[in-house]
């Protein structure tokens, strides 16, 4: 988006794939090709390792922080087990942040084996570019609701808070490839989700139409809208449900970024010329976003508990 016609006209597409169906695919985007090659490569070695090793930056070693690894089975959609492993990383925060001082959830240090330098280096790396891609795509959001592009800056995303995950789903049993899910039907609570997947496949997405498949795009980030997002434009972009399927013969990594508001920033409702649809009926977990009032932290912290019960105990 180099001139403003170009900006617009983005801007324009933008809000077409949101009203339509919940989610878009990004091009020319800026992030390195050889970056994302890095990062899968060094995200694949690490699932190689023995168990063992990949528990030596266990979950539970990251206290409130939420960050590691869990293995198959260790996170919960829906309250059943994931079909996957996977790997929790957020903004690198050290001791003497004020929000580690304070104890703040979901703050602190990452955790990376201290025998893979090149893994550390190639997360920090990822994320700071996709954080950079976030800014800008959600000026592109503010701008395809008629709104300031720095709407969403001033309001909740000036230090958004980012979160990352590395995903690795081993390939269902034979006998399950027809009917069982990696990861059943789920939305992402922020407000972008912008997710590179490797050529593997198996995301599906519920849009307007029903499910449909989200193949893999060359050089391509696939994002969609999360609960926050809904929330704030009254349904008008309704969050995306999506579920995974890994019905190859082998593993598939998925790398989703989460730019969502700031953990202590309040989530309002953007006034807007339209009435806001509720689709607590229709929604996976019969939840309204739409009923909720408060901070964006207690609406994550609240999802945590689900996700991981036993961590969600330190975490709140």
């Amino acid at each position: 988006m180099t001139g403003e016609g170009d900006r617009d006209a983005a801007a324009a597409e933008i809000g077409r794939a949101c009203r339509e169906h919940g989610f878009f695919y990004v091009v020319g985007h800026g992030v390195g090709a050889e970056l994302q090659r890095r990062l899968e490569h060094e995200s694949r070695a690490f699932f190689a390792r023995p168990v063992g090793e990949k528990l030596a930056i266990r979950m539970e070693l990251g206290g409130k922080a939420w960050r590691g690894y869990f293995p198959v089975g260790g996170e919960l959609t829906s309250g059943r087990p994931d079909v996957k492993e996977g790997l929790y990383f957020g903004a690198e925060l050290g001791a003497g942040d004020p929000r580690v001082k304070a104890g703040v959830p979901l703050h602190g240090p990452n955790l990376f084996p201290p025998d893979a330098p090149e893994l550390r280096e190639a997360v920090l790396a990822y994320m700071e570019a996709m954080t950079e891609l976030g800014h800008r795509l959600i000026e592109g959001l503010a701008l395809s609701l008629g709104l300031a592009p720095s709407y969403f800056d001033e309001r909740c995303t000036h230090d958004p808070l980012v979160l990352f995950r590395v995903f690795h789903y081993p390939p269902l049993a034979p006998a399950e490839r027809e009917s069982a899910w990696s990861v059943g039907e789920h939305t992402d609570y922020g407000v972008l989700t912008i997710l590179r997947q490797d050529k593997v496949g198996g995301l599906e997405v519920k849009s307007r139409g029903g499910w449909i498949a989200a193949p893999p795009v060359e050089n391509a980030f696939l994002c969609n809208i999360g609960d926050m997002l809904d929330r704030m434009t009254g349904g008008l972009y309704r969050s995306t449900p999506h579920r995974v399927r890994n019905a190859g013969d082998r593993g598939r990594l998925s790398f989703p970024f989460f730019f969502d508001p700031a953990f202590n920033a309040e989530v309002r409702p953007i006034e807007l010329d339209h009435v806001v649809v509720d689709d607590k009926s229709e929604r996976w977990d019969g939840a309204s976003v739409h009923a909720f009032e408060g901070t964006y932290g207690e609406y994550l912290l609240a999802k945590v508990a689900k996700v991981f019960p036993e961590l969600g105990q330190d975490v709140l």
